[in-house]
């Protein structure tokens, strides 16, 4: 019997319970280790263990997320998918493809050298020279560099703070960026892109477009994410789409992948890739069910 690891921290996971339940029709074995309970012993063998679960006996790994934690800590998780893929596990997500789409600068560089349209992006590390990026583009978007479910978000517009709500916070742009500096040591500026309210999310598996949603925002707000209460709609992606969404995954190195779009009047943006994305909202939407396909994709590299 194969033996397959998911990779999860929260046992109530949606997409996690679905691997595990359609893993277990098709006859694997399934182990679902929390990485943040990783301990690595080194002697005349390695030994990678998690919740008494030795990873080198693995088959296969589904990475779902990576779990809490400062900075030391992810450094080891990675270190460590690393290892065990060098060793010739299969990983869905390779872990430098999780590490590509976690970090926004660098998922931005490798989607624009790609040819693939983005937003017009700017980091910066100096509050002045922000705040006059900010002037020139007149409506943009902060986003934290390592974020997650539209957390942290914040626009700019008309000189005014905005929350993903529409209302304007108490505090001045000036304060804003320079307190964001301040913490973060960098500020990352995305143009806003005038959109019809909604945005598109995308699943690519296997260099195959599943299934896309659109994400709507409540009333009143701007930002799409279902996490943060949008809802959910079925999307038809064109051709031309289905290609940018399968390139983006594919600039990042992702065998799985969420492809967040953004439509604006006469053209689309890839916003962002997601390597750890969640199932559930085109299996209420579509019927659509991820693990299946991730599945698929794991038998046919065994």
């Amino acid at each position: 019997m194969k033996k397959l690891g998911i990779v999860v921290t929260d046992p109530n996971d949606w997409t996690a319970d679905a691997l595990v339940q359609e893993a277990r029709k098709r006859g694997f074995e399934t182990f679902c280790p929390d990485l943040g309970k990783l301990e690595t012993s080194i002697g005349k063998d390695i030994e990678h263990i998690a919740d008494g679960i030795n990873l080198s006996e693995l088959d296969a790994i589904i990475i779902r997320d990576m779990g809490p934690g400062k900075n030391d800590a992810h450094v080891f998780r990675f270190d460590v998918l690393q290892e065990l893929e060098e060793s010739g596990k299969i990983m869905i997500n390779p872990p430098a493809a999780i590490q590509n789409a976690a970090n926004k600068f660098h998922a931005s560089c490798l989607i624009s050298k790609a040819g693939i349209s983005t937003p017009e992006t700017f980091v910066s590390q100096e509050t002045e020279t922000a705040i006059k990026v900010v002037e020139k583009l007149k409506d943009v978007v902060i986003k934290p560099v390592f974020g997650y479910k539209g957390i942290g978000i914040k626009r700019i517009k008309n000189n005014k703070v905005i929350g993903p709500d529409g209302n304007a916070e108490n505090t001045t742009v000036y304060d804003f960026i320079s307190e964001s500096i301040n913490e973060k040591g960098i500020v990352y500026i995305q143009e806003f892109i005038e959109n019809p309210g909604r945005d598109i999310r995308a699943f690519v598996v296997d260099g195959k477009v599943i299934g896309a949603i659109y994400r709507k925002a409540p009333d009143g707000w701007w930002l799409n994410n279902l996490s943060q209460g949008g809802t959910p709609q079925r999307c038809e992606l064109t051709e031309e789409l289905k290609k940018m969404c399968i390139d983006a995954a594919g600039a990042i190195g992702a065998v799985f992948a969420g492809v967040d779009i953004i439509e604006s009047d006469d053209r689309c943006f890839v916003l962002e890739v997601n390597a750890t994305p969640s199932g559930a909202g085109i299996y209420k939407s579509l019927n659509i069910n991820v693990a299946e396909h991730i599945i698929d994709t794991i038998e046919n590299r065994l």
